[in-house]
């Protein structure tokens, strides 16, 4: 943690769910709220994971909070794995009350764009989001939503060249009728091993764009 991170209790369906804060270092009101996910936790997957630091890392630099959470069952968060389902009802009770109004963002990494996919679909159209990040996108494992097309241009999908956890082939087949662009990460694995400077430069450069 640093400086600007705040530990939160938060109150989930099964009980409390632990969070991480992280807020811009300046004192200017922040853009919005990201809420990011973590990858598999019944495979070590937890809120302090590399890539979803990263990913908040990125988003405080652009002027956005950060909030990861770890899902049921997972540090001191309450419950037991859910195989997604579950899981998906904490990432909704964190926007509900950590974002209940106002610019939001969604970001998963793995299992965690799996649960974002399922989070996405719960509150598209309802709710506004303004900018969507998927890495390590588990679709060969799980069924990941699709994206809706109003929402392309504010998305971006990464991929590790490499990734031998989930194929980049998995993924194109996913984004292929779609026609979602994939930024592939040229020999990248899963967890970006000696590449998250330039994980978090391509998300730096997509929430700092136009759209």
């Amino acid at each position: 943690m640093n400086a600007q991170t705040e530990r939160l209790t938060l109150v989930g369906p099964v009980g409390r769910i632990e969070a991480l804060r992280d807020a811009p270092a300046d004192d200017a009101p922040p853009k919005g709220v990201a809420v990011i996910a973590h990858p598999h936790p019944l495979f070590g997957g937890t809120m302090d994971n590399k890539v979803v630091q990263t990913l908040a890392r990125a988003f405080v630099q652009c002027g956005w909070q950060a909030v990861r959470f770890n899902f049921r069952g997972v540090g001191a968060s309450e419950g037991v794995h859910d195989e997604g389902r579950g899981e998906a009802q904490d990432f909704l009770a964190l926007v509900q009350q950590c974002a209940p109004s106002g610019p939001l963002a969604l970001a998963g990494f793995s299992f965690g764009s799996f649960v974002m996919s399922q989070t996405l679909s719960a509150l598209w159209p309802a709710r506004q989001i303004d900018k969507l990040v998927l890495v390590g996108a588990a679709a060969s494992r799980f069924q990941v939503a699709q994206v809706p097309p109003d929402l392309h241009e504010r998305t971006l999908v990464i991929h590790g060249e490499h990734d031998d956890t989930v194929p980049l082939a998995a993924v194109m087949d996913w984004a292929r009728p779609q026609v979602l662009p994939v930024t592939v990460v040229p020999g990248g694995s899963h967890f970006f091993h000696g590449q998250l400077p330039l994980l978090k430069s391509l998300v730096v450069r997509h929430l700092t764009s136009s759209t």
